[in-house]
């Protein structure tokens, strides 16, 4: 029997159940003081138990060396109920270690990494384990400080059955490093594991995983990526960015995950049984090939939606002589045995330009089934594609493409399999394998901590009715619970506090509801917050005779949590009492999934409506992805209607997105203090669509075009006293590309 004690809060006890050496002990610790007691003498064998509890501000550092028969072992009392909180992290160094059962949550790490499979430099962890812990929403109070959630080091480590969800500030949620010959060529085993929701960054480092560097991508990782599952993992263009040789992506699922699984740097790798579903969500993307010597085969990619970079299936152009860090020419890749269901882009030669002048070569395209129920021709072709060997690929129903006859039109009819794909149901073989088995969700992460939905939807709570007596809204919105709905009843409310939203919210006016507000704004949405407002009158007549003055607006620091802001059958007046009184405006920082406006009325404003223009440093960060505006009326409005800008030339993210349609400016754009001196002015937004609105006695559009493939349509507009818009492409040296038609003029 081994010895047992007490000492500094620590329990060792001999252990003689479990599978362990009657030899081996574990140690109960309650405190910090006694873990690192504990963890200076163990031996092979031996387990740390966390107590259950709250341990807050704990660097937790775990060595030692075990052997393969008896690892040493970190975990809790009991699985889902030792939780890591405030300034913590965990760093891994030795051989042969495991950790497991805990969760990682309301706090952030000290250093760069919240789990690092290594000490410092000189100690790693190999032949080590971390299984079911969980990391959820741990993370950095500012949204573009960088961390990063585990990086591996070290060699023939595993990380498996955990669940990590809601990243939220800038780094990619997963790494594999390779800085030094200690870690290359490690063997790493990265499996079953949940990655969770991860929201939209608005920037460039919002990767999910990552396998190695460009400056080490000539180098050799073989990581295992397998049987994990990407839950809407929307964090920018690459889900997964692989950056080194000889990986192996085998059997995950990419369920709604607006991106691609992207061999960005690296050669030799397999991408091999994977499953995506896109489920027609926007952005949804597959695989995207470059490099040399990729293997492409019984994939599955079903309702994927993306485009460009972002397609269903990628082979893009790469670089003459390219520096390590742009883009390898495609060269020796085998894409074979694919299924392409109902997906719309398959691109090739993707991102020809000047600079990417190297197409595909060498490489084979073959026995794919390319199907789209709307006959959809899903080929783009940027350049010479000679280089690719097209063959013994079946198209239904869709016309075969002029640019190969590898392709062959058939008439096919599809059913699912018990896995959920879809197959010809004549039992022909084509596309993947009918034996492909799908990773499910419940199959990762742990089964003790719960998978919920990441978005608590406007609507889905308790209706409370809410009277227009002095404090009762206020009191109303403290109490109410996410998704509740407040109802106003007739009257005139009089708003003497902000109205601080942390939570989503839905107010709307039953009857006649007139609003006035005496602070500098009525709403400031707070990091949580959203708000669906509708079925109200607001009037700025009360607000104070200061400048700068908003009806809406963020917080003034950086908010982690994406936002959403719908305003519905609303009327605005009298924000005009003085300059610079803006409807909505946002600070730095901040960001929107989506801004709605619809059927609403703006009247009388010496600002702008939306001010979505505070992340101007040119790092491709902008303030939302998606502002929508339909059948609404602004008159009056000294400022823009819009101001939105995306500034530089990354080309990692999707947005913005903006829509116009139905709607009718009247004298908009107009004030002194409007810098664009335009009643739109759009600064690198990706898709615009202006359509079937009426522009009276106001100031033209701006639209700059700054990266990519912008997307901007202006049709079917009526100009009356107003110039027409005024498109400009500030980098590509281009004609404009908009689409501009069947727009009217009047004088």
């Amino acid at each position: 029997m081994g010895r047992s004690h007490v000492a500094f809060g620590a329990i060792a006890f001999g252990i003689l159940v479990g599978g362990l050496p009657a030899h081996a002990e574990d140690f109960l610790v309650q405190n910090q003081t006694a873990y690192f007691d504990a963890v200076k003498q163990l031996k092979p064998g031996d387990r740390v138990v966390l107590a259950n509890g709250i341990w807050r501000d704990f660097e937790i550092v775990f060595s030692g060396t075990g052997t393969k028969e008896e690892p040493i072992s970190l975990t809790a009392q009991t699985p889902g109920k030792v939780f890591i909180s405030g300034q913590s992290n965990l760093r891994i160094g030795g051989e042969y270690l495991e950790v497991s059962g805990l969760v990682f949550k309301d706090g952030y790490t000290p250093t760069r990494d919240v789990i690092s499979f290594r000490i410092d430099a000189d100690r790693l962890a190999n032949n080590s384990r971390v299984t079911q812990v969980v990391i959820d929403n741990y993370n950095q109070p500012e949204r573009h400080e960088v961390d990063f959630w585990v990086m591996m080091y070290g060699k023939n480590n595993r990380f498996d059955h955990n669940h990590i969800v809601g990243k939220r500030n800038k780094g990619v949620t997963m790494a594999v490093r390779l800085d030094t010959e200690q870690s290359r060529e490690n063997y790493h085993r990265i499996d079953h594991n949940y990655f969770g929701p991860r929201q939209i960054l608005g920037s460039n480092g919002g990767e999910t995983l990552r396998i190695g560097t460009s400056h080490n991508s000539l180098s050799n990782s073989y990581t295992t990526v397998e049987n994990n599952y990407f839950d809407r993992c929307d964090g920018e263009l690459e889900i997964i960015s692989n950056k080194s040789g000889n990986n192996a992506f085998k059997n995950n699922t990419f369920y709604k995950s607006r991106g691609t699984l992207t061999m960005r740097h690296g050669n030799d790798n397999l991408i091999e049984g994977n499953v995506f579903f896109g489920e027609g969500a926007d952005h949804t993307g597959g695989i995207r090939v470059i490099n040399a010597g990729q293997t492409v085969r019984n994939n599955y990619m079903e309702g994927l939606k993306g485009s460009r970079f972002g397609g269903a299936l990628v082979v893009m152009n790469g670089v003459p002589n390219s520096p390590i860090n742009r883009y390898h020419q495609v060269k020796d890749a085998t894409i074979n045995n694919n299924s392409l269901i109902n997906s719309d882009n398959i691109q090739l030669a993707a991102g020809s330009d000047a600079e990417r002048s190297a197409v595909p070569i060498d490489s084979e395209f073959t026995q794919n089934l390319i199907y789209h129920a709307r006959g959809r021709d899903v080929f783009t072709v940027y350049d010479d594609v000679s280089g690719i060997s097209f063959s013994e690929n079946v198209l239904a129903p869709m016309v075969p493409p002029a640019f190969s006859d590898g392709f062959r039109k058939e008439e096919i009819a599809l059913e699912r399999a018990e896995n959920g794909l879809l197959y010809p149901a004549d039992g022909r073989d084509v596309g993947v394998s009918r034996d492909l088995k799908v990773t499910r969700k419940d199959e990762t992460g742990v089964s003790w901590y719960p998978k919920t939905e990441p978005i608590v939807e406007f609507g889905s709570g308790k209706t409370h009715k809410v009277s227009s007596k002095p404090g009762a809204l206020i009191a109303a919105v403290n109490e109410a619970a996410p998704g509740d709905v407040l109802e106003l009843k007739s009257g005139d409310y009089v708003i003497s506090k902000f109205v601080k939203l942390d939570k989503p919210l839905t107010i709307k006016g039953k009857g006649k509801v007139n609003i006035s507000f005496e602070r500098s704004a009525l709403f400031e949405i707070l990091d949580g917050g959203s708000l669906r407002l509708s079925g109200v009158s607001i009037s700025g007549k009360n607000a104070p005779d200061n400048a700068g003055n908003a009806v809406i607006r963020t917080s003034p620091y950086s908010m982690l949590q994406n936002y959403r802001l719908e305003i519905v059958d609303t009327k605005f007046s009298d924000l005009d009492v003085n300059h610079s009184f803006n409807v909505i405006s946002v600070a730095k920082n901040t960001f929107a999934d989506n801004i709605l406006i619809e059927k609403s009325q703006f009247k009388d404003v010496t600002g702008a409506i939306l001010k979505l223009d505070k992340e101007i440093d040119d790092y491709g960060i902008y303030n939302a992805e998606y502002l929508t505006i339909s059948d609404s009326k602004f008159e009056n409005v000294q400022g823009a209607l819009v101001d939105f800008y995306r500034g530089g030339t990354d080309e990692s993210t999707f947005g913005p997105h903006f829509s116009l349609t139905d709607s009718h400016l009247k004298n908009v754009g107009g004030g002194k203090r409007n810098k664009s001196k335009s009643s739109v002015h759009l600064h690198g937004v990706q898709v615009a669509n202006i359509t079937g609105n009426t522009f009276e006695d106001s100031e033209p559009f701006l639209i700059n075009h700054t990266v990519g493939e912008p997307k901007t349509r202006i049709i079917d507009n009526e100009f009356i006293n107003t110039p027409l818009p005024n498109v400009f492409e500030l980098n590509s040296g281009l004609a404009p590309t908009a689409i501009i038609e069947k727009n009217r003029t009047k004088e």
